[in-house]
């Protein structure tokens, strides 16, 4: 008896490497699932990182240059002076819509974008380079992560005059891409704060992100989308999440960022780091509730091959490895039979098929082994426990580990219960 315990748990061993297979399956699948985001996501917008507006003035700075001979030159190069707005409005909404590729959906949105930014007197501003700005080449600039999805021409509204923008910015300084306008500013300018506004339309997926530039930086979000995710530097100060969707506002002050208001040279990571906003999220997919299922196989297999093993030893039956080998493969194919219904009819309905499909072929199968009733039944009542038992951990987040703990202890009470009174000396006699 010992060595068919033996034997038993070497089958169990060897069931790891189809239970590796299916866990490489999940993934693979998942990755498809990633790329065809990614593909969508190319074509129609991807994340939406909003930094700005502000001002950018170029200035001629003498710097030190290496040379490859090892010498050293001084060299005059244009530098960038940026200022931020003293206050700063964003007012946002997202439609999210639904793209298939293929038998995947993937979450989009349209974003509708209200700017307000104002501006103070920048006359003062920077005094140890101000001799050197060149203010009647001054720049307005935004930053757009992704500037493909803009969908309509975006127009500043300042001083009673309409400021059309244009692709690319000055310097790559505070963002890798946007686009700027020519805003010349003469003496009279520099002594008088201003204010603007401007409304862009653009795609995006995923997620939308605000840089907090102003002094003081309010953001407004909304969308119809019941689940989202605050990411980012900061979490919303007030948020109301609702089956009708969610609308989140935040409020950053300039003390809680890493850069000041006037800087020279590069702040590109600093600015993006202090971004914050909404994710469209998806709640847990079918592809990680299948990879949470896999890493219970070991324990689906154990706890089926037990109420074998304490059948053939109560009832002095001789089941075959071989036997004992085909259930075990019938509950790996649970697996692949879960990913690939769940992939169309969702992973609740696809759980239920499956383990439905799996408990009715092994209990068949059991009743010829068996050859009794109550016996193949208590196996059914146990499929039914256990797979129930990995339905109800696999959903929960918070308290899987407490409910699979308290789960375990009870199966292994149960069946220290059970072989209490087994005489192992003479159970293979």
């Amino acid at each position: 008896m010992t060595m068919r315990a033996l034997l038993v748990a070497v089958l169990v061993l060897l069931l790891l490497i189809p239970l590796s297979m299916v866990e490489g399956l999940v993934h693979e699948r998942e990755w498809r699932k990633d790329e065809a985001v990614s593909e969508v996501s190319a074509s129609w917008g991807g994340s939406q990182t909003i930094t700005g507006p502000l001002i950018t003035v170029p200035y001629q700075a003498n710097v030190r240059v290496q040379l490859d001979n090892g010498r050293v030159e001084m060299r005059e190069v244009t530098q960038y002076a940026h200022f931020l707005p003293e206050k700063l409005e964003v007012d946002a909404s997202m439609e999210p819509e639904k793209r298939h590729r293929g038998i995947y959906d993937v979450v989009v949105y349209k974003g509708n974008v209200s700017i307000k930014a104002g501006f103070p007197a920048m006359g003062r501003l920077l005094p140890s380079v101000a001799s050197a700005l060149r203010w009647e080449e001054a720049s307005l600039c935004l930053g757009i992560s992704d500037m493909r999805s803009i969908k309509q021409q975006v127009v500043a509204r300042t001083q009673g005059r309409a400021v059309s923008f244009e692709p690319g910015l000055p310097s790559d300084d505070v963002a890798s891409s946007g686009i700027s306008a020519a805003l010349p500013m003469d003496s009279i300018a520099l002594e008088q704060p201003f204010t603007l506004d401007l409304s862009l339309a653009l795609n995006g997926s995923g997620s939308f992100r605000v840089v907090p530039v102003g002094r003081t930086t309010t953001a407004t979000v909304a969308s119809p989308w019941p689940d989202p995710s605050f990411q980012g530097a900061f979490l919303p100060d007030s948020s109301g999440v609702g089956p009708d969707g969610f609308r989140a506002q935040w409020t950053v002050l300039h003390l809680n960022r890493p850069y000041p208001q006037e800087f020279t040279g590069s702040r590109n990571m600093e600015l993006e780091q202090s971004a914050f906003g909404p994710d469209l999220f998806q709640p847990v997919g079918q592809y990680q509730k299948s990879n949470r299922a896999t890493k219970y196989g070991v324990m689906l297999i154990v706890l089926v091959f037990l109420v074998f093993f304490f059948v053939e030893v109560l009832q002095k039956l001789r089941i075959h490895p071989i036997q004992y080998l085909l259930v075990g493969l019938a509950l790996c194919v649970f697996y692949t039979l879960l990913i690939a219904l769940s992939e169309h009819i969702g992973f609740s309905w696809a759980y239920v098929t499956a383990a439905a499909a799996v408990i009715g072929l092994v209990v068949f199968y059991a009743r010829s082994v068996f050859k009794d009733m109550k016996s193949t039944q208590l196996l059914g009542l146990v499929m039914l426990l256990v797979f129930g038992f990995m339905f109800t951990v696999i959903n929960q987040e918070d308290y899987a580990l407490l409910i699979g703990s308290i789960g375990l202890f009870i199966v292994l009470a149960i069946v220290m219960a059970v072989s209490r009174k087994i005489d192992w000396n003479r159970a293979g006699e």
